[in-house]
Parts: C-alpha cells; structure tokens; sequence
C-alpha cells in the first residue's frame, strides 16, 4: 500500500481542513496517510537559570514518516515549512510545500492549486530538487547542550539590554577572525533570501555549495559579509562577560553563555522540495521580492504648470 505524509499548521483552520480532506481523499484511493502537525518540528527556546533540553536532530521524526514514504505534504506559511522539513530530512521524504500562510515564498503552489498537483504526483509527474541544511550545535565544555537542523540560517546576537559583541570566529582550519557587532548570521543559500538578505546579504542561488557569514551591524569597516565552501565547518566562541541568544530558522534557539561554544556544519540531511515544474529561481525572486522588475525611467523633462 502506497505511504503518504501530511504536515499542517494546526492553529490555521484553513491547513488543519485541507489536510483533513486530502487525507480522506488518499485514503479512498488505496493510500497509507500519515498525519503530524508542524509544531513537532519545532523546538522552541531554552530559558535562562534551566537546563538547556538537547533533542537530537534525527529524533523529530514523526511516527510513521519512514524511507518507504513516497512523499509528503505540508499546508502551512514558510515557518510550518521550515518546521516540516526538520521532521522529515533525515528520512530523505520529498515534500510539497502548499501556501495557506503570506508570502511563501519556498512553497511551490496555492490551496487552489492542490488538486491538479495532486494528480501530477500520483502520476509520477514531478520532479525533486535538493536544497542544503545545516547542523547547529551548542557546546558547553565539550558536552553538546542543544542542537537544530537548519535550512535557512543560524543568528547568534546580543540581548536587547546589552551593548556590542565580540565574536571569535573560526572557518575550517582558517586562522580565527575577531568581529565586532550586533551578531552574526551564517546562512545557507536557501536563507540568502532571508534574514542576511535584510542584514546585507547576497543573494545566492540555491544549487551553489558554499554557506555565508553576515555580520549585523558591524562596528567595522572591515567586517564585509563572507562566501565560502560549505565542506568547511564554523566554529564561534563568543568573548563578552554576558548571555547572548542563538535563534535557528526563526522558530528555536537557546542562550549562549560566556563559555559555551557554537559549532555549525553542513548536515547530511538535505531538504527535498516537489516541483511540478523545472525550479526556475530567478521567477520567484521576481514575483516574490521584485526582484529584476523592468526599470521605469523617469522624464527627460517636466512642464510646470
């Protein structure tokens, strides 16, 4: 019997009633369905003065989300996205991502728009595009105290009532640089469009390997944004006497204490997206963020009244 997976964004009538009802369809067709809500991909944030719980990353799994599942889809905006392929990349598990949420901008098609998908993919007719994530670690004297898998990006900052921080940063085997800032952002080609985007970031296409380093408001001149090979792991150590905040895709994260260190490296997971058309980037950088619009030029002269 053909396995199906269905994520959803619980607290959205509308994901909550399209999985519903494309699981009694799937079911009347023969399938396996297997249903889990975005929340499970969650991790939420440590508190301070409580020990930080470390959920490894291949434990989120849901139950029966396995190898032998053909695909999956999610209904829910790019957060319950971002949850849902935590859940499934260690299993490898094609996702369909379906916009009930803004923006969307990593969803592939509108709550419209199922129907017709649906049948592509009972059809076979589609195709996977792999996207790149990221292990984040926490370590606090050689003990790992909390990790994430991440598909967009990792943000370590200062707290809102604390000044600048110093951050100690290692690329591979590269000497370590000291940077001067607000925080760090090291992000994966897919977060390119993201946080470092609004922080100064290039745009990077997806099928690129390299990961970038954006420092946030950096107090130097000299600390620029940074490409590199994403086969080289990065470690932080933050040298400042208080607390900061690690926060991963925008949905987890924990505090960094003066003697803990951030370890990130590319995962061995990778987030496997359904197209039902060859991906074509450059398109969904136009229509989501405008990007390459035609250029409207202004008057060469303008007559007063």
């Amino acid at each position: 019997m053909p396995k199906v997976g269905l994520i959803y964004n619980d607290i959205k009538p509308v994901a909550t009633g399209a999985a519903q009802m494309l699981r009694d369809r799937l079911e009347s067709l023969g399938h396996e369905v297997c249903m889990a809500t975005g929340a499970a991909g969650i991790l939420g944030y440590s508190q301070p003065g409580k020990p930080v719980c470390h959920t490894p990353v291949d434990s989120l799994v849901p139950p029966g989300f396995d190898e032998d599942m053909e695909f999956a889809v999610v209904f829910g905006g790019d957060g319950t996205v971002l949850s849902a392929f935590r859940q499934v990349a260690p299993k490898g598990i094609p996702l369909l991502a379906v916009n009930t949420g803004h923006m969307g901008f990593i969803t592939e098609i509108y709550l419209s728009q199922l129907d017709k998908a649906i049948d592509q993919l009972l059809a076979n007719q589609y195709q996977v595009e792999e996207r790149s994530m990221i292990i984040v670690k926490l370590y606090s004297h050689d003990m790992v105290m909390w990790e994430a898998l991440c598909m967009n990006e990792m943000v370590i900052q200062r707290q809102p009532l604390t000044s600048m921080c110093h951050f100690e940063v290692q690329v591979g085997n590269h000497s370590p640089v000291d940077i001067a800032a607000d925080g760090i952002i090291i992000s994966t080609p897919t977060g390119s469009t993201a946080y470092s985007l609004s922080a100064g970031g290039p745009v990077i296409a997806p099928g690129v390997p390299v990961l970038q380093l954006i420092p946030i408001c950096p107090h130097s001149l000299a600390s620029r944004g940074l490409v590199f090979p994403n086969c080289e792991p990065i470690t932080i150590d933050s040298v400042n006497p208080d607390s900061l905040v690690m926060v991963v895709d925008g949905n987890a994260g924990c505090y960094v204490e003066p003697t803990d260190r951030v370890y990130v490296e590319r995962s061995p997971y990778n987030a496997r997206f359904v197209r039902l058309k060859p991906p074509e980037f450059f398109r969904v950088l136009r229509e989501k963020l405008g990007w390459g619009l035609p250029h409207i030029a202004k008057p060469t002269s303008v007559e007063l009244p």
